[in-house]
């Protein structure tokens, strides 16, 4: 099916749904006003991040979200202004996602949502998924009403790189040692301030720099080492840091308490002493996490969409 007749089927729905308002109050505290009642849509995404610079919405070089609402314009013909188009996570260059959340909001209501679905995925480039969409409360915002933010950082550690695994993980060729990573990961875990662990960032202005990290697992699959780290929220490059630390400990060159003493530090410098921010590639955020309520569907809503398989039908063969 082409591109043009796949978006000729997105077409809104006459059929009248309770109409949403759709500025939570989050969303009033940060200055979104809507000029109408409207309907709120969520969007699961998958990507590979190689190819962009990064999320957050830029013309060029190209980003996910500058991406994406190319194809929401296209797909649903509103001006960018229109759509609120929002983010959980501004990943950073590179960095790729499983998980990523985002909303978007329309005037209109659909029938079903298997049409914009199939839409978006013709219309997007293959490294880029929507793996799901669904209508969303107009309390939800994809970003501040988050619980908690999961991400994968991948290491392959053997001599020689697995060619398959090169644009997913960090190749290390020193025998890192998995044990003591583990055990300087646990001082990570609980309530901080992370400063020390923080790049500067211009786009976030001041932020809080206490977060949540409620685990963080070292897991030794084979060749291949898998650090989960789930939080309340992370500061910039905050995760890649605290990998980058973790990959010097697990050399053995410096003991697992040095992380207590760079947390007290809350000084970036102290950190850079010791490691620079592991590469990107080796990043994914794996999903993001709500509170039950926020992901209740609206009534008379349509139901989520997954995509769906495609058959042949079958036919009867003539006889003769």
């Amino acid at each position: 099916m082409s591109y043009a007749a796949t978006t000729a089927m997105v077409a809104p729905s006459p059929t009248s749904l309770l109409s949403l308002n759709c500025s939570s109050p989050l969303e009033l505290e940060h200055g979104f006003k809507p000029n109408q009642d409207c309907y709120k849509w969520r969007l699961v995404l998958a990507y590979d991040g190689t190819q962009y610079a990064g999320w957050q919405y830029q013309v060029s070089p190209p980003t996910v979200q500058c991406t994406v609402e190319k194809a929401l314009i296209q797909a649903t013909k509103l001006e960018r202004k229109d759509l609120h188009f929002v983010g959980a996570s501004r990943t950073d260059a590179g960095v790729h996602a499983w998980g990523q959340v985002a909303h978007f909001v329309t005037p209109f209501n659909y029938d079903n949502l298997y049409h914009i679905h199939a839409a978006l995925n013709g219309l997007l480039p293959s490294d880029i998924r929507v793996r799901e969409i669904s209508p969303a409360s107009a309390d939800f915002h994809a970003r501040f009403s988050a619980k908690s933010k999961i991400y994968h950082y991948k290491i392959y550690n053997d001599a020689i790189m697995d060619p398959f695994q090169r644009r997913f993980a960090h190749h290390s060729v020193y025998k890192l040692n998995s044990a003591v990573m583990s055990e300087a990961a646990n001082y990570f875990v609980g309530k901080h301030d992370f400063s020390a662990f923080a790049n500067a960032s211009h786009n976030d202005g001041v932020p809080d720099p206490v977060k949540h990290v409620f685990r963080f697992d070292v897991k030794e699959m084979g060749p291949l080492l898998q650090l989960e780290v789930e939080g309340t929220g992370f500061l910039y490059r905050q995760v890649r840091n605290m990998v980058a630390l973790l990959i010097q400990i697990g050399k053995e060159g410096i003991p697992p308490d040095i992380v207590p003493h760079i947390l007290a530090s809350r000084d970036r410098k102290e950190l850079a002493k010791y490691s620079l921010a592991a590469p990107p590639h080796g990043l994914c955020l794996v999903s993001i996490n709500y509170n039950e309520s926020y992901l209740l569907p609206p009534p008379g809503c349509p139901a989520n969409s997954f995509g769906r398989h495609h058959s042949i039908r079958k036919c009867k063969i003539p006889f003769y």
